[in-house]
């Protein structure tokens, strides 16, 4: 009894070990299971789920709306630093060049025909003193006079080429338009304040004004027809002259005609048959009248820089967010008509990150535009 007793307690402590070992097989071959089943539930792990991934690539003109709300509070501000008491006009290089070269046509267009007269006048005593019946010597001068091309010629018909050009006004920095953008947010901050915004639309035309530049292209042209009558009658003494008049006369006549030609040239640049923005002449009244409501005011001349930001973010668990944020940088230079400073500044913005759940509307309800509400006009 006692010998089989002890050899029945080893055996069945053998069978319990063997027991527990097959139990914590069963329970490692669970866990393995479990945790084969919870990675395949889980993204690849080169995706890093757990930290989150950043991702600047989408939605950049969400990060520009932010750039564009610091563009409307910098033209407020600086609404604010514009004198109360004078109008104020943005610079824009196009127009000012457009202005001038305006001015300088309307000057030359009255320049000439009144140069014209007086060598018409002078092509006159020069066929009365060349008459075969009393040749006399040519007034002192006379040739000289005819000879010399005038500045005014040339420098309308090179004045003409900058009314005919199409000047394209580029983007700076992230978004294009971004001075036509603070040039409109300025004239909706003070709109009284400015007169004019330079580029675009430069009012309708004046056609009392286009009739005055007619008929002054009018009187030229009736100048120039009496100058080239007189050339011909010059022409035909020419074969009646001797010696050394004749060679004068000869060159007179060749300078008269490279003056028509420079005149001829001048008349067809401006295009006067067209009424539209391929004619110079149609292009003048227009610069002229701009110029005119435009007088007097100050000129404000501006630089501006906008950035916008935006990061997105993704999360396994918690979505994927927006943030953005959004950067202004500003100059300005204020100046008298003349020239002279009146006032410059530099001006910056940067914002505060706006987070945005893709999923939801966590930014704030002023973030967010219904319509035309969200902005309503100023006046």
């Amino acid at each position: 009894m006692n010998s089989a007793s002890a050899h029945a307690q080893p055996s069945s402590h053998l069978a319990e070990l063997r027991t527990r070992q097959l139990e914590a097989e069963a329970r490692q071959s669970l866990a393995e299971a479990e945790r084969a089943e919870l990675l395949a539930r889980l993204a690849p792990s080169q995706s890093k789920p757990l930290a989150g991934t950043i991702d600047t690539r989408q939605f950049g003109a969400a990060g520009l709306v932010r750039a564009v709300d610091l563009a409307r509070e910098l033209a407020a501000g600086l609404c604010e630093r514009l004198p109360r008491d004078r109008p104020t006009v943005l610079y824009d290089p196009a127009t000012a060049q457009g202005m001038v070269a305006a001015r300088t046509v309307d000057s030359a267009l009255t320049r000439l025909a009144v140069e014209l007269a007086e060598r018409n006048r002078a092509l006159q005593r020069l066929l009365d003193a060349s008459r075969p019946a009393g040749m006399v010597a040519l007034a002192p001068g006379l040739p000289t006079l005819l000879t010399v091309v005038p500045a005014t010629v040339r420098a309308g018909a090179d004045l003409t080429a900058l009314l005919r050009s199409d000047v394209a006004v580029a983007g700076m920095a992230y978004g294009d338009g971004a001075r036509s953008l603070f040039a409109s947010a300025l004239a909706q901050a003070c709109p009284e304040r400015i007169s004019g915004l330079g580029g675009g639309y430069l009012g309708e035309l004046d056609w009392q004004r286009y009739e005055q530049l007619l008929g002054r292209l009018q009187g030229l042209a009736t100048q120039r027809a009496t100058y080239a009558q007189r050339i011909a009658e010059l022409q035909g003494l020419v074969d009646a002259a001797k010696g050394e008049q004749k060679k004068e006369i000869a060159a007179v006549v060749q300078a008269a005609q490279a003056q028509l030609k420079a005149v001829d040239a001048f008349v067809d640049s401006l295009r006067a048959g067209e009424a539209s923005d391929r004619s110079p002449l149609f292009n003048t009244a227009r610069y002229l009248g701009y110029g005119e409501r435009t007088a007097g005011s100050l000129v404000l001349d501006v630089d501006l820089r906008l950035e916008g930001m935006s990061i997105v973010k993704e999360n396994l668990f918690t979505g994927q967010h927006l943030r953005l944020s959004g950067v202004a940088l500003l100059w300005y230079r204020l100046h008298e008509p003349d020239g002279r400073l009146v006032a410059a500044e530099v001006l910056r913005r940067i914002s505060r990150p706006v987070d945005v759940d893709l999923r939801g509307d966590a930014a704030p309800d002023a973030f967010w535009s219904v319509g035309w509400a969200a902005s309503p006009p100023t006046r």
